[in-house]
């Protein structure tokens, strides 16, 4: 089907080898195109948001944060929008680093489900620490920006 050049000689295609380039093209673009725009809205603003743990920003935290945030830690505790952003900077536990894997999300309509493995390094009151974490976040529309309505972290194996 094609030359040494690399070239697709004509006279060697066939409908076999016509399908069979067909079907690879098809699955390379599905698969550079799997994440919707809103897919690729809503992950943009999980990193953002991870970024802002790490290195926080009042106004920053505001765009990407609902008013109505329900914010749970996989112990137990949950704090509301004003919590979470006061214990980012005040707080005795400071991220490093966050990483995730596995990440799935589904969009219905201003709604969006994300699920994760949160994987970071921090300092608790100065002392290093991991942490891997199943993440469960919620986000919603708000004025056309995706914000956090509600995360639940949860302990893993």
């Amino acid at each position: 089907m094609m030359t040494s050049s690399g070239k697709i000689n004509p006279k060697k295609l066939n409908m076999k080898n016509i399908l069979s380039l067909f079907v690879l093209l098809t699955l390379s673009v599905s698969t550079l195109n799997a994440q919707t725009k809103s897919e690729q809205a809503v992950a943009t603003a999980v990193i953002s948001l991870h970024n802002n743990v790490v290195n926080p920003d009042r106004k920053v935290l505001d765009m990407l944060v609902s008013d109505a945030l329900s914010y749970g830690h996989s112990a137990g505790k949950v704090e509301n929008k004003e919590q979470f952003v006061d214990f980012l900077f005040n707080g005795p536990f400071k991220f490093t680093a966050i990483n995730t894997t596995d990440q799935t999300i589904h969009v219905s309509g201003k709604n969006a489900v994300v699920r994760h493995i949160f994987i970071g390094k921090a300092t608790n009151n100065g002392v290093p620490t991991d942490i891997r974490v199943g993440n469960l976040m919620i986000w919603r529309k708000e004025n056309g920006q995706w914000k956090l309505l509600a995360r639940q972290a949860f302990r893993i194996q």
